[in-house]
């Protein structure tokens, strides 16, 4: 269905001071976008899938030309999707193995990872070079490694040591340098798209065939669901974890002048995870100058079944009835190439700009 049958906007667009004045001043062309973040939020990647699959099924190829992708937890699946040879392919197939996982009532953090490990196997399917070879794209991928009982998976010693991260980010978020170090996987043909980084202790280093997979399960290595990747090749011992505890939407110093697209799960960008429940918690404007975010609007989010986009509870939610999870999961992709719909027939008509607010 194309967007301009659709009486109700689909999407919230919000841009940072120089994505604003770029766009309205020459509109937004393909060749304009230079980087992509992808957010953590687990199964909410499913309910933008039709914005991802429009953005690299059609209108990125039209302007073929090197681009950062950078992400953590599902983001960085969401792109390493699509690296594969067919993006659009890669991307479909990501939710349709994210949808078809089924966890019993108590399953352990062991389960669970054994259960992601088989799904990137399915996602890759042996073509982990491919992915780093990518004509166009050069991934990044975000993950921390973590500190003092955060290194351990009995949830005994990681509820404590959750505890000591949740007030020491309370008092502040610089304090959380205590608990993590950021590491930035990326492809070795181009830096990370990244001014310096002086909020945490942080490092880079080059992904390869033999850490791709590692580095991809550790950023969506949730604690208390996951266990931890211990040792990442390349990284040294420890353990790494969901690059989303530091970063869970990327607020991070974008470098260059290019436009920074942002296909988001909400129109806010809020640090860490730990500062979900802290409002005052927002995006550096200066960081985020160069940013155009595409959100689902408020009023597409409302017509979804339970109101909202996909989510980790609704494993609990639909517990004992991982069919009718499925049919909503469906649904929700389904829906949301009304949001691709959207955003191409805007950025195609110049109609953009009129819609755009303030990030």
């Amino acid at each position: 269905m194309s967007a301009i049958l659709i009486k109700s906007p689909a999407l919230t667009i919000k841009a940072g001071p120089r994505a604003l004045k770029h766009i309205r001043e020459h509109g937004l062309r393909p060749a304009d976008v230079g980087i992509l973040p992808g957010a953590a939020g687990g199964p909410k990647a499913l309910g933008i899938q039709g914005l991802d699959l429009a953005l690299f099924g059609e209108w990125l190829p039209r302007a073929p030309r090197e681009r950062s992708l950078i992400g953590a937890s599902i983001g960085s699946w969401r792109f390493a999707s699509a690296c594969l040879p067919d993006a659009a392919a890669g991307i479909r197939r990501l939710g349709e193995l994210y949808t078809a996982q089924r966890f019993a009532k108590g399953v352990s953090m062991a389960q669970v990872t054994v259960s992601c490990r088989l799904m990137l196997e399915q996602l890759l399917e042996d073509q982990d070079s491919q992915v780093l070879a990518n004509t166009h794209y050069r991934l990044n991928i975000v993950v921390v490694k973590s500190h003092g009982l955060l290194q351990h998976d009995h949830r005994g010693a990681l509820g404590i040591g959750l505890s000591s991260v949740i007030g020491s980010n309370l008092l502040g978020r610089p304090r959380l340098a205590r608990h993590f170090e950021r590491v930035i996987l990326h492809d070795s043909r181009l830096p990370p798209p990244l001014g310096a980084l002086n909020d945490f202790p942080s490092r880079y280093l080059a992904l390869d065939a033999g850490n791709l997979r590692q580095a991809l399960l550790a950023s969506g290595s949730i604690p208390m669901v996951m266990q931890g990747v211990r040792d990442l090749p390349g990284a040294g011992p420890g353990t790494y974890r969901d690059g989303g505890l530091l970063d869970y939407h990327l607020d991070l110093p974008y470098s260059g002048d290019d436009v920074v697209l942002y296909p988001h799960f909400t129109d806010r960008v809020i640090p860490g995870w730990f500062d979900k429940g802290m409002p005052w918690r927002r995006g550096c404007n200066t960081r985020l100058q160069n940013v155009l975010l595409l959100a689902p609007s408020t009023d597409y989010l409302a017509r979804l079944p339970h109101g909202k986009l996909p989510d980790r509870k609704d494993f609990s939610r639909y517990l004992g009835d991982d069919a009718g999870r499925e049919r909503y999961w469906r649904k929700a992709m389904d829906e949301s190439r009304r949001l691709g719909d959207e955003f191409l027939d805007l950025a195609d008509s110049g109609r953009l700009a009129d819609r755009m607010q303030p990030l």
